[in-house]
């Protein structure tokens, strides 16, 4: 065995011997118990960055050490490959989406076979083939047939550059967050899914997910956002309408000084038809930046509508305003505001010299102070007619009686959840499978004329989706009276892809529909691993998703993920790494010069998986240097090892006792912290100090060899799931034959474990005075004796009447003087 390191050669080895054995390669097999590990799959941007190296060595550990375990692991791996970067780069590059994405995966798959990733290659596949979105087609009809997906106008956040919608979120100070044009209101038709019918399933369940970050759930609660409250009718006479607003504070009714709607409101518009400054006012509202963040923070604006709407319990009119602050797309597009206690409609009033009348009072009697901010918690009713004297609680129930016996009201439970909008206005994604007939209306697909492909061979002469130009494309017949009709030119939200790729892992060649049997051996994913941004939209949409496969009889289970790590970001000088701000790390640079172990030894010891990462060069050099020093350890061991005996427990001297407990402590814990607790870099820290005793233990005795063996042996078996190659290569130099990934993992002798001497410490009066090493099997009696006659404790206790003597067995003695 060369006693030099050569990562690149040994490298090559092990995964030439995995892709020739297909070593990872699996089926279901019943006998054996199931794992299925999945990392979030990539968009394939063209090359892997720092954070994938990280996702998927975590995703990798876990793999391996699982399938040492004895157990049926699957790890899975595919690309996320629509979207709106493929068609940025079509232009910019002057090639079609296809191309340009499929060139990406090929050199992204490399990377990642260099990295050693135990995937099962044959259920490979990209969201952009066709065998893969017909079937997400093929439930879209399905869903539309049963009244869960549907069009309607919706006022959205348009970018003219884009051209496409945007999320509120994607819009940074009233720009586009990739183009950087001005986002325009604007109101088109669009295809939604009906989250909000599953929206009670999909928050009582979240209880059920314990293997979950608590982060994560409540994140999900709160984009849920279950909510009881009232809807309250007030009467616009100017109109002869009424205006709905709900709330969940209709103690506070009595205390309503203006209504306010959104700009985008139908009674908004009619207002600013004669009214020049009104309408200025509105367009305003259009450049708006509307992110939950950002509302939180803006300059609260509006201007009067001049009509009054009806106090739906004095009678008396209360003033109707527009502001800024409420959105079309959020319940009914109208709010009640109580100045006195909303903080919000307290800054809104105090701005426009609105009226603040206070109506909940303190619990404790104290007065009312409305001078600096609004009282927002609940108490007891004033100035509020009938209701005086209720607590908040009890007005909540009288005053929602009274709305509804007067027909004025009702209760409701409300979601913060809205529809899924899934349809966007760009080419590089799943045509959405509906017809538009003039005759029949919108018609699905019919499943022999599925998939509808996308078509691949385009050019990107102008902005705006090329299907939109061609009537090859768009031109068709309706499925129902033969008649002309158009096909549907818009494309599905990529989250649609992403939101059932892992059930499909688990049958990628099934051709006659979306999932088989197959699906519900491997399903749930027993392990998913993904970023904290994920955390609210892909993580809700792949839940509500399955719930859609299992309602259409596809699978049987409730959720998608039993567990989900979360794992932080890799920073550089305190940044996350990002190519605008020039600190990346190239990984493939990385690979070259000290091997894809080293790379992988740095990412799980610098720090534990769910926290931030910070870049050290200097880290990686050192765990360069763990590995050969490891390397030459065996490669010195081998060359003496020629005569070993076989370990007898009893016959061992006490340096022998000494070493092997601490192996078999390294095994104990090791197992632990990769297999609960995840924490990588402390069963390498672990790992480290055996080897640093190991190097300190100079027995050449045929059992002090034996001893070293044993330790090599479980060293190599501990790190294999770390840094697979150079553990693949050592274990076949220590004598064995095939993978060390196909062997059982280290067991613990607990023989070894057990402590011939043991240090127990010695108390007076509760301080501790000094130590003492006893043989396991001394009594108390024994002990106590030891302690009184040892050095330290005789000059504390000279001269003193000893009072009680307690003997802890294996931790203490106290000695009260």
């Amino acid at each position: 065995m060369d006693e030099m390191y050569h990562p690149e050669q040994v490298e090559k080895n092990a995964q030439d011997y995995w892709e020739s054995s297909k070593t990872f390669n699996v089926k279901e097999d019943q006998s054996k118990e199931k794992f299925y590990c999945l990392a979030m799959f990539p968009y394939p941007s063209g090359r892997l960055h720092m954070g994938h190296v990280r996702n998927y060595t975590i995703g990798d550990v876990i793999s391996r050490y699982q399938k040492m375990q004895g157990k049926n692991v699957m790890q899975p791996m595919g690309w996320d490959a629509f979207g709106l970067p493929a068609e940025n780069a079509a232009m910019k590059n002057k090639v079609a989406p296809a191309n340009w994405t499929r060139e990406n995966i090929d050199t992204m798959r490399s990377q990642l076979k260099q990295l050693g990733f135990a995937y099962d290659w044959d259920r490979e596949f990209a969201t952009c083939d066709t065998d893969y979105y017909h079937w997400e087609q093929w439930l879209f009809t399905r869903l539309f047939e049963k009244g869960l997906a549907y069009k309607k106008d919706s006022v959205v956040n348009w970018d003219p550059v884009d051209q496409t919608v945007l999320a509120n979120e994607q819009v940074i100070d009233g720009k586009g967050w990739r183009s950087g044009a001005m986002v325009e209101k604007k109101e088109i038709a669009q295809w939604f899914i009906k989250i909000t019918d599953y929206a009670d399933e999909l928050l009582a369940e979240i209880d059920n997910l314990e293997g979950w970050p608590e982060q994560v759930r409540s994140m999900q609660q709160n984009w849920i956002g279950r909510s009881e409250g009232v809807e309250v009718d007030f009467v616009i006479p100017q109109h002869d309408q009424t205006l709905t607003v709900y709330t969940t504070r209709p103690d506070t009714l009595m205390g309503v000084t203006y209504v306010a709607v959104s700009s985008e409101h139908p009674l908004a518009k009619i207002a600013a038809e004669n009214n020049a400054d009104l309408t200025e006012f509105i367009e305003s509202c259009k450049k708006m930046e509307t992110s939950e963040a950002a509302m939180e923070t803006m300059e609260k604006k509006g201007f009067p509508l001049n009509i009054d709407a009806i106090h739906p319990i004095t009678g008396e009119k209360v003033p109707v305003w527009t502001a800024n602050f409420v959105l079309m797309s959020y319940g009914t597009g109208a709010v009640m505001a109580v100045p006195a206690h909303d903080q919000r409609d307290f800054e809104f009033a105090s701005k426009y010299q609105i009226p603040i009348k206070g109506v909940v009072y303190p619990h404790d009697g104290s007065n009312l102070d409305l001078t600096e901010q609004a009282f927002v918690e609940k108490g007891i009713l004033k100035n509020s007619g009938q209701f005086n004297d209720l607590t908040s609680v009890e007005a909540f129930e009288n005053i929602a009686d009274f709305l509804q016996k007067n027909q004025k009201g009702q209760k409701k439970v409300n979601f913060r959840l809205r529809d899924w909008g899934v349809s966007r206005q760009r080419y590089w994604g799943a045509p959405i499978p509906i017809i538009n007939c003039p005759k029949c209306g919108a018609v699905a697909v019919p499943d022999k004329d599925l998939p509808v492909r996308l078509p691949e061979d385009v050019e990107f002469t102008e902005m705006g989706s090329p299907i939109k130009k061609m009537p090859e494309f768009y031109q068709t017949s309706c499925p129902q009276c033969g008649g002309e009709a158009v096909r549907e030119t818009d494309t599905f939200d990529t989250f649609m892809e992403s939101s059932w790729y892992y059930a499909r892992f688990a049958c990628p060649d099934f051709k006659d529909g979306m999932l088989n049997q197959s699906a519900n051996y491997w399903l749930p994913v027993d392990q998913y691993i993904g970023g904290i941004e994920h955390a609210i939209l892909h993580l809700l949409y792949a839940r509500f998703y399955h719930k859609l496969m299992r309602d259409a009889g596809l699978i049987h289970s409730n959720e998608p993920f039993a567990n989900v790590l979360t794992q932080g970001m890799v920073l550089k000088d305190g940044s996350k790494m990002s190519k605008s701000k020039g600190n990346t790390v190239d990984p493939q640079g990385l690979i070259k010069e000290y091997g894809a172990d080293t790379v992988r030894l740095f990412v799980m010891f610098a720090s534990p998986p769910d926290q931030s990462l910070e870049w050290s060069d200097s880290g990686v050099e050192g765990a360069f240097k763990f590995l050969k020093r490891l390397w030459k350890m065996v490669a010195q061991h081998v060359s003496q090892s020629d005569q070993q005996s076989q370990i007898n427990q009893d016959n061992l001297n006490k340096e022998q006792k000494k070493i092997r407990r601490q192996i078999h402590e390294t095994i104990a814990k090791v197992s632990d912290d990769i297999g609960r607790r995840y924490t990588f870099n402390t069963a390498i820290a672990s790992v480290m100090t055996l080897i640093n005793a190991l190097a300190k233990f100079d027995d050449r005795s045929p059992t002090g060899k034996a001893i070293m063996q044993e330790a090599l042996e479980a060293i190599v078996k501990l790190l294999s799931p770390i840094v697979p190659h150079i553990s693949h290569q050592l274990w076949q130099d220590l004598g064995y034959q095939g993978a060390v990934v196909d062997q059982p993992w280290s067991k613990v002798d607990s023989s070894a474990l057990v402590k011939d001497e043991i240090q127990m410490v010695i108390q007076i009066n509760g301080k501790l005075r000094s130590k003492i090493v006893v043989s396991a099997s001394d009594d108390k009696s024994s002990i106590e004796k030891m302690a009184l006659e040892d050095e330290k404790i005789i000059k504390f206790i000279e001269g003193k009447t000893i009072k009680k003597v307690i003997v802890v067995p294996k931790k203490l003695v106290s000695i009260v003087v």
